[in-house]
This record gives C-alpha cells, sequence and structure tokens, in this order.
C-alpha cells in the first residue's frame, strides 16, 4: 500500500528548515576576522616597574643577602623627609623588593584601571597580605604610562587528602586586580591614512585570500591580500564611518581552510598534541628494545560491471610495535599516530623514546607533519 503524501504546506516547511539547519552549520563552522586576524596599529605594550611591598609578617626580604631592598626603603624615607644617621644597617622583615608588570591594551585613556602583576626579586618567602607602594610603570621608550598600587593578592595552600598541608600556589607572585591607573595614552590610529590593515595571527596564503574574498563579498570592499599575513582593505575618512566600518569588518565571517598538520610534545612530561588525525607512511624504528614497523598494503576497489568508473588503488597501513621481552600490539587499518603513541604508552616508553621516536619517524619522512618541541 503506497504511503500517504505528506500536505504541500508541511512539505515546504521541512525543506525550509533543512535549509536554515545547513546555513546555521556553516555558519557556525566559518570564524570571525577578529579571531584570526588583528589590526594593524592597534597593539598591546609591555609595562614594568621597581617597586616595594611592606607589611608583610616576617616573610620579607633577608636585608644581609639583598642589599638593594635596604637601598630602596632609605630612598623611599629620604625623599619623604626622613633621614637615617649615617651608618644606621636596617634589619627589615616585613619589607620585599618586586618587580611590577602590566599590559597596557589599545586604545586604553588615562583613568582606565589595569591589572598588575607582582613578582619578588629577591628571597622573600611570601608576598601574602603585602601592599605594594606607588610604584610607576614603564615602557620600553622609558615614560611612565601608569601608577599601580594595592594589596597583593596571593594564593594560599590546601590540605592534601591525608590532612597534611601541601603548597599548591607560588607564593612569590601576586595580582593586584585593578591595581594600575593609566596616565598616558599610547596614540592607536587604524584606517587614519584610509587603508586598514589586518595582520594574520598565523601566515597562511590560503587564509588570506578567503579574507579578503569573504570581505568583498560581505561588505563590497576592494579587500586585497598583500602577502600570506596582510590583507588591505580601503576605509572610510570620517571618524565616526570608520569605526562603524570596521566593527561590521572585524565581525565577518570567514571559512578558513584546514590548518596544516602538526604534532606537538612537551618533552618533559611526554604529553603529545595533534591537530588532526596524522597518517604515517610506510617506515621502521627500532629504539632500544623497541622495534617499530609502518607497512602499506595496496588495496584494489574496481567497479561494477558497466558502471562508468575507475578503479582505485589505496594503501591499507598495518603497525607493529614489538617489545625485547615479547610484547607485541599489532594495529590495523589507518596507521594513525595516536595509536603508535597509545601503544608506546601501553609497553611503557618514556617521553624521551617518544620524542626521539617521532623526531625518527620525521626524518625519515613517514610522519608528514610538523614536529614541535616544547
Amino acid at each position: 500500500m503506497p504511503r500517504a503524501r505528506l500536505p504541500l504546506w508541511i512539505e515546504r516547511l521541512a525543506a525550509a528548515i533543512v535549509v536554515l539547519l545547513a546555513a546555521a552549520l556553516v555558519e557556525a563552522r566559518a570564524e570571525r576576522v577578529k579571531d584570526i586576524a588583528s589590526f594593524q596599529g592597534a597593539r598591546a605594550n609591555q609595562l614594568v616597574g621597581y617597586g616595594l611591598v611592606v607589611g608583610l609578617d616576617g616573610s620579607g626580604d633577608q636585608t644581609t643577602q639583598t642589599p638593594f631592598t635596604v637601598q630602596s626603603v632609605v630612598s623611599m624615607l629620604g625623599q619623604m623627609g626622613v633621614n637615617l644617621p649615617p651608618g644606621v644597617s636596617l634589619q627589615l622583615k616585613n619589607v620585599a623588593a618586586v618587580m611590577v608588570t602590566a599590559q597596557l591594551p589599545p586604545f586604553a585613556r588615562p583613568g582606565q584601571a589595569l591589572d598588575v602583576t607582582v613578582s619578588s626579586l629577591g628571597n622573600a618567602k611570601s608576598l601574602r597580605g603585602g601592599t605594594l607602594l606607588l610604584t610607576p610603570l614603564k615602557g620600553a621608550d622609558g615614560q611612565v604610562y601608569a601608577l599601580a598600587q594595592g594589596n597583593v593578592v596571593v594564593g594560599g595552600a590546601g590540605a592534601s587528602a591525608g590532612g597534611s598541608r601541601a603548597q599548591v600556589n607560588q607564593l612569590n607572585a601576586g595580582r593586584i586586580p585593578g591595581g594600575a591607573t593609566v596616565e598616558r595614552a599610547v596614540p592607536a590610529a587604524v584606517g587614519a591614512e584610509g587603508v586598514v590593515r589586518l595582520e594574520l595571527h598565523a601566515s597562511d596564503f590560503g587564509t588570506a585570500r578567503r579574507v579578503a574574498e569573504a570581505i568583498r563579498s560581505r561588505l563590497g570592499a576592494a579587500a586585497v591580500a598583500r602577502d600570506a599575513r596582510t590583507v588591505e582593505v580601503p576605509a572610510p575618512a570620517g571618524e565616526s564611518e570608520r569605526v562603524v566600518f570596521l566593527a561590521e569588518l572585524e565581525n565577518v565571517p570567514v571559512e578558513t581552510p584546514a590548518a596544516a598538520a602538526k604534532v606537538v610534545i612537551n618533552a618533559r612530561t611526554g604529553s603529545v598534541v595533534m591537530n588532526q588525525a596524522v597518517a604515517l607512511a610506510p617506515a621502521a624504528v627500532a629504539h632500544g628494545s623497541l622495534s617499530i614497523t609502518v607497512s602499506a598494503t595496496p588495496e584494489v576497489s574496481q567497479p561494477a560491471p558497466l558502471s562508468g568508473g575507475q578503479t582505485v588503488v589505496t594503501e591499507k597501513a598495518d603497525v607493529q610495535i614489538r617489545q625485547e621481552r615479547g610484547d607485541l600490539f599489532y594495529l590495523e587499518g589507518g596507521a594513525r599516530l595516536a595509536d603508535v603513541v597509545k601503544a608506546l604508552n601501553l609497553l611503557g616508553a618514556t617521553p624521551q623514546d617518544l620524542v626521539s621516536i617521532l623526531q625518527a619517524l620525521k626524518a625519515a619522512g613517514s610522519l608528514r607533519a610538523e614536529l614541535e618541541i616544547i
């Protein structure tokens, strides 16, 4: 019995929902321009300063080993009109010399608050409970751009499962949320010359081309990719019109190409991170008591008779990992690097073994991916 046909309006509604869902999925996969690029001329600036933290509970610098702390205290007292007699040796326990760092964001204006990081410079045991005295923060040009002062927030210690105390945070560094006030602004004119330059976070010719195409399609602007990192876009001359244009520009969706295959290894912990499934070409590696063999078996797929198709030959990779004591792991199917690393970990391979083996596979051309060791 034939199935009853749905009403026409239901079919049209279902078709519309499918189209909307497909568009939503495509939009979800797209990245915004602001996520993959930044405006040239709008950058953060690093600030640094030298100061004193006072009010510590006996955990400050040992003045006999950090004479610069005593010198700083004497200089500060002299500026406040307190002159110490000659030959007086200060024995301070509640003061610590620190370095204060902050990041001045683009378009920051005088009066804006910044978070600062305070780090011990001497041999203080802890900065807990301390107060940072007024400290000027300077840029690379030696000019003062912000002033910092406030109570230092330092992480504490936690109890372990057995009830014993264990330090879980660094006590010689802390933060002061909103502890600095901007005193001088850094000029950041984006598009003042009539041209906005976008700088990609990662150099890639394909991404630069797609960014230019997306801007031309979405905004109608004559965007041009100058190289693998820079895209130029004409901008309006008026400031208000330029702000509106830049707001639309940074939210333009871009379909970015697939990232290059990359493998990141932490040589200290043995962690291996891959941004995609990296396949291995045929290879054989012998490392100490470990023996790895990656082989490829051709597989022929023939089309059905009179189908008009073509014969396709693919390679099925097999991996064998053997240890001298007799342990054997045989991996069938696609020889993925993730499977190799997993098998090596089961065999008890050390982080140094992983690094050496992956470097050998890369040098032999079997590992077709960028290898980065941190």
